[in-house]
């Protein structure tokens, strides 16, 4: 389980990719609605809806190789706990200061956003291990986010709060379930195949009628995680098939057909579940749930096959960094757009809308990986 798996990193490359992607859509005119994220009440989901989804999903597929790969260099159990909470701490710190920037900086969004990513590296950047000055940059960075955190002011006078976490915040809230289970089951699959059940139970209890809404059991078990059952049940399934990974790696062939039957079965019980629940993202319906984890483990499947039963990764080395260096990937683009508000630089018009102006978003996500690929020769690579 040491090694690590290409057909992992190549789909959390082309999810980065496509958030990149996705994210730069608020600059853009006239993007077709089925790239776009549905409303709330609108029974669909466009590409935007499936990106988020594919991310949690990924992150539970990465669940089982650093906790092994902690056992296998001598960890104990508590020191792995520790690193699971702390991994956790970090994306909800992260989570935070992004969507305070996105309620808006009464004083500078721009700056807000430098500063902002400059304590992300001082703190998590992936230091060189003889690199002496490392504990002095972590406290300085920590001391600036500190400081900006006490600094910030929404327009409207409001301080610094977690509001809903982000993206990377929900991220962390459900990578922690996901990880403490993987670390308690001790890596048992029976178990933790029962544990990825019951999260996907959780979220249909949760959006059921079947519990009342003043029952205090709904309260206590399905109302207190932040962002619901549902995102955790999303990690719980790129867990899953991890799982089925590792224990049926040794036949490839065998395992294309079994992602295939868990893609199918997924997309069925969305189908069933489609005749109680609409397919929203915002509400996080079992609906959306079951469909979001077909299209992940299907296209888990076609990059298994291509990297892993053809041997065939030369296609994928555009994206390669974001599969390696995904929080840098993520965060890098804080630094352009702050960098475009500061010096007032604007896209040609012809760029901001329509076909022209969904592949210069295209083009923006690549060159947002090449950064990332340029931050990393300079030992800049964000690390939790």
């Amino acid at each position: 389980m040491n090694k690590r798996n290409l057909a992992i990193d190549l789909f959390r490359g082309l999810t980065m990719a496509l958030m990149v992607f996705v994210n730069d859509f608020w600059a853009i005119l006239d993007v077709p609605h089925w790239m776009e994220h549905f409303k709330t009440m609108e029974d669909g989901m466009g590409l935007s809806d499936i990106v988020y989804p594919m991310f949690l999903f990924a992150m539970g597929m990465s669940v089982p190789y650093p906790i092994e790969r902690r056992y296998a260099k001598g960890y104990t159990g508590e020191e792995t706990i520790r690193h699971i909470f702390s991994r956790t701490v970090a994306l909800l710190l992260m989570g935070a200061f992004i969507v305070n920037s996105e309620a808006g900086v009464a004083w500078n969004k721009g700056i807000y956003w430098l500063l902002m990513v400059a304590g992300f590296f001082l703190v998590w950047n992936q230091y060189p291990k003889d690199f002496r000055p490392a504990k002095g940059l972590r406290i300085a960075g920590t001391v600036l986010l500190t400081g900006l955190a006490l600094a910030y002011r929404s327009p409207d006078g409001g301080l610094f709060r977690s509001s809903w976490w982000g993206i990377l915040g929900l991220i962390g809230w459900a990578y922690l379930p996901c990880a403490l289970a993987f670390l308690f089951l001790k890596g048992d699959f029976s178990k933790l195949t029962g544990f990825w059940l019951l999260t996907l139970l959780l979220c249909v209890l949760n959006a059921s009628p079947a519990i009342p809404a003043g029952f205090s059991v709904r309260a206590v078990i399905l109302g207190f995680w932040p962002g619901g059952w549902t995102h955790p049940a999303l990690c719980a399934s790129g867990m899953f098939t991890s799982l089925l990974l590792i224990r049926f790696g040794d036949k490839p062939r065998n395992l294309v057909s079994y992602f295939f039957t868990f893609a199918l079965a997924m997309f069925l019980l969305g189908m069933l579940s489609h005749r109680y629940w609409i397919i929203s993202k915002i509400q996080a319906t079992p609906t959306w749930l079951f469909f979001c984890v077909a299209v992940s483990v299907a296209l888990f499947d076609l990059l298994y096959w291509i990297a892993d039963v053809k041997a065939r990764t030369r296609w994928a080395r555009p994206i390669a960094p974001a599969g390696t260096a995904t929080l840098t990937c993520y965060t890098i683009p804080y630094i352009w757009y702050a960098v475009q508000q500061l010096l007032g630089l604007h896209w040609p018009d012809v760029l901001t809308a329509g076909i022209p102006g969904l592949l210069k978003a295209l083009a923006f996500s690549f060159v947002i990986i090449g950064l990332t690929w340029t931050f990393g020769k300079i030992h800049l690579k964000l690390k939790i």
